[in-house]
């Protein structure tokens, strides 16, 4: 039995991305054929169908965008090129259904977050026209993102992100989504948490990962600090610098990821925060991949778990998350962590006693102090970690994934 995973993009190291790699890997084990739809895969060509207009990023999604989301009412011509471009995309999604078999359909974050409005509608009339079993994996809704008040796109919204139809099945990440949800939609859903492999711990840093710090003029006398999300404001990367400005150490704030659909203005804005500090910020997305590859002259890439097995420290100031992939993989790679307790953390997260240095809406002399410590004793940060590890594998495991998603395909297919 084939399965299709459905999303603007599925490449790269963003949480969407990522997390449908894990579920991908889940599902072949039992057995069923995973092949992929999007503006850009990573996934083998043979099982990919890209189609360029399908990403967010594309010129004609961004302009249509611009008008629905920044400002109150919408230009007819708007409408009309909506629908066209959802045409397209639905004709291509029907080719994709035929092409593969595809028996379902799992959809990630395409019918939760509206950054190409066209591909949900498509996918909603596509899902109406033929009954189609699906999975809608949401990561975060247009609700938790400001970007989305202003909008003349509310039938839209309320049409597809995401549609109430009797064949989507809905999966959410974390306890306040689903309340949402059930509040805005009176959909009821499956709670599936994001997870990592911790039965399997990776394995130590070998040559080529040591080469980082060097690759990017990090002394070994110098503290590297990862921030390992996109350039977004949410993210709220400026309390990253003011901590590596407070530590009084010699140390360098690297963000692993680009600033991704949201534009420059906030990283230039950082840039100019840094300097104004005095903080060495280091903008590694062009070394840093999910995957080792080879780059064009010999120049070199490196993993994200590169990233963290280097690092002495993770930042993770954000004020919103959905779940908190970096957070998860910080638990992973066994490294300290200073981060916002944002509300999923305090709902979802904490309850389970898991150790990080925590703050709520600022850096305070408490925080700093801590940080210090933990960098100039290995010992605290070692059993810090250990600690983490064995609750993030009591709690966010593959093993919790492989269960709710074998209960919630024996329901849709009897698998």
């Amino acid at each position: 039995m084939n399965v299709g995973f459905v999303s603007t993009r599925l490449a790269g190291t963003d949480g969407v991305s990522l997390e449908t790699a894990k579920w991908a890997n889940i599902i072949s084990q039992f057995g069923l054929n995973c092949f992929f739809f999007a503006g850009e895969s990573d996934h083998p060509p043979d099982r990919s169908y890209v189609v360029p207009e399908a990403h967010f990023a594309h010129p004609a999604i961004q302009a249509l965008n611009t008008d629905l989301f920044d400002n109150p009412t919408r230009a007819a011509e708007t409408s009309l090129q909506t629908r066209k471009m959802a045409e397209h995309l639905k004709g291509h999604l029907y080719r994709f259904v035929r092409s593969f078999d595809i028996r379902l359909l799992i959809v990630e974050n395409a019918l939760s977050l509206p950054v190409n409005v066209p591909l949900g509608l498509a996918l909603t009339e596509l899902i109406a026209e033929t009954s189609l079993p699906t999975i809608a994996h949401h990561h975060d809704f247009y609700w938790e993102r400001t970007r989305f008040a202003v909008t003349a796109a509310s039938d839209y919204l309320r049409a597809a992100f995401p549609p109430a139809l009797p064949s989507v099945h809905h999966v959410v990440i974390n306890s306040f989504a689903a309340h949402q949800l059930a509040l805005r939609v009176g959909a009821g859903s499956l709670l599936i948490p994001n997870v990592m492999d911790f039965d399997s711990p990776p394995c130590e840093p070998d040559g080529h990962a040591v080469r980082l710090r060097s690759e990017l003029g990090i002394a070994e006398d110098e503290y590297l600090l990862l921030q390992p999300t996109r350039i977004v404001p949410r993210k709220r990367i400026e309390r990253a610098v003011e901590l590596a400005r407070r530590l009084g150490q010699r140390c360098a704030l690297v963000i692993s990821h680009t600033a991704g659909d949201e534009g420059s203005a906030y990283e230039d804005y950082l840039k100019q925060y840094a300097e104004l500090l005095g903080v060495r910020l280091l903008l590694a997305s062009n070394l840093i991949r999910h995957d080792r590859a080879g780059g064009p002259r010999g120049s070199l890439f490196f993993s994200l778990a590169d990233a963290y097995q280097q690092c002495n420290l993770v930042t993770y100031p954000s004020t919103v998350e959905g779940f908190g992939n970096a957070f998860l993989e910080t638990i992973y790679y066994r490294r300290p962590i200073v981060m916002s307790t944002y509300e999923i953390f305090k709902t979802d997260i904490q309850p389970k006693g898991f150790r990080v240095i925590g703050f709520d809406d600022f850096i305070d002399d408490r925080t700093v102090e801590q940080a210090r410590q933990v960098l100039s004793d290995p010992g605290l940060a070692a059993e810090m970690v250990n600690h983490n590890y064995e609750l993030g594998a009591r709690h966010y495991s593959y093993r919790i994934l492989e269960r709710r998603l074998a209960v919630l395909l024996d329901q849709l297919l009897g698998a």
